[in-house]
């Protein structure tokens, strides 16, 4: 006979199971939403929870370092270039500069072979990013798939393929878009390309592209039109910051949250586990943006994601605000819906 162990008048332990974890309230004014009302920020948090075991995927430190490790076993470093670079990883020395050495290293100077290495480090650290998909990172996925696929845009920082992976595997094509490619990043800002991933550093497929050096920053410093374009949709979407901690300080936003004028009139979110709640609120709130907490760890993510994506789709289907028990059959119809496709 199973043992009852009491924990008060509504919740109790059987076989010494914890109770369920009540789900987190969802944030009433971004729930209300329609997706064409959203940008969609996805930073390298949810790359990390799609594909864990991939180090490259977690921080510009783990970047680097999967780079350098890469260059060492196809013996592009000599052992004193290499024990230097590894001297300013572990000192945390500007990782920036350390980026734009390593990549000039890998850069042969004679221009019809030059970024041959570095583009075969990068195949080397993203190329393989397909089998190290974990289930629990496909959720969050097929969330922001879903929401792209009902109006919302979709910008990221990172580098990998992951979202375009995914898609694929549910037969749907997704473009990848860069800032090197002007014309279409315009059209993407105009809402004309609305199944494209802007990726703002570029994608490991692009080299030249890529957003790491400082060159390739003096790069979208000079690409003044699409930075207004994407200031535009800032002043007029709400963008919501998944996975993301130290994004909005980088300089691809920071260049036009600057620009924007009354930024505590716009209505923007960041999702962020409750221990990050306090030391991102106040900083947050200046440039516009409001922080929401969507658990006590990364793992309750997805569930809460997954919730606020039906919420949000409903809302672009009806347009008309639900409550009591219709609110909540309407919200686990949908989420089972999202559930059912791949993950």
């Amino acid at each position: 006979m199973a043992s009852v162990v009491s924990l008060g008048k509504e919740t109790s332990l059987e076989d010494g199971m914890p109770p369920a974890k009540k789900p987190r309230k969802l944030w009433p004014s971004l729930q209300t939403k329609k997706p064409q009302e959203l940008v969609l920020v996805i930073g390298t948090g949810i790359s990390a929870a799609v594909a864990p075991q991939v180090p490259a995927l977690k921080s510009w430190k783990g970047l680097i370092q999967a780079h350098l490790d890469a260059a060492i076993d196809f013996d592009l470093l000599e052992d004193e270039r290499s024990k230097r670079f590894q001297k300013c990883l572990r000192e945390d020395k500007n990782l920036v500069h350390v980026a734009q050495d390593l990549i000039q290293k890998l850069s042969p100077p004679t221009s019809t072979v030059r970024s041959t290495f570095f583009k075969d480090c990068l195949y080397e650290v993203f190329g393989d990013l397909e089998s190290k998909m974990e289930d629990s990172g496909k959720q969050l996925l097929q969330s922001v798939l879903h929401l792209m696929e009902n109006g919302a845009l979709v910008l990221t920082t990172n580098f990998d393929n992951l979202l375009e992976l995914h898609a694929a595997h549910q037969g749907k094509h997704l473009e990848s878009l860069d800032l090197t490619d002007e014309k279409k990043v315009l059209e993407w800002a105009h809402v004309k390309r609305k199944l494209s991933v802007l990726h703002s550093h570029s994608i490991y497929t692009n080299p030249r592209g890529i957003v790491l050096p400082l060159a390739g920053y003096q790069t979208v410093l000079r690409n003044m039109e699409d930075m207004q374009e994407i200031q535009k949709l800032y002043e007029n979407k709400s963008f919501l910051f998944l996975g993301c901690y130290w994004t909005v300080d980088d300089i691809t936003f920071a260049l036009f949250l600057e620009a924007v004028k009354h930024r505590l009139d716009l209505e923007h979110f960041i999702l962020v586990q409750r221990d990050e709640f306090k030391k991102l609120h106040e900083n947050m709130l200046d440039k516009g943006i409001e922080v929401i907490s969507y658990g006590d760890e990364y793992a309750d993510l997805p569930e809460y994601f997954g919730r606020l994506t039906s919420e949000i789709t409903m809302q672009g289907r009806t347009g008309v605000p639900k409550d009591g028990q219709q609110q909540l059959n309407s919200s686990a119809a949908a989420h089972t819906d999202i559930k059912g496709h791949g993950v």
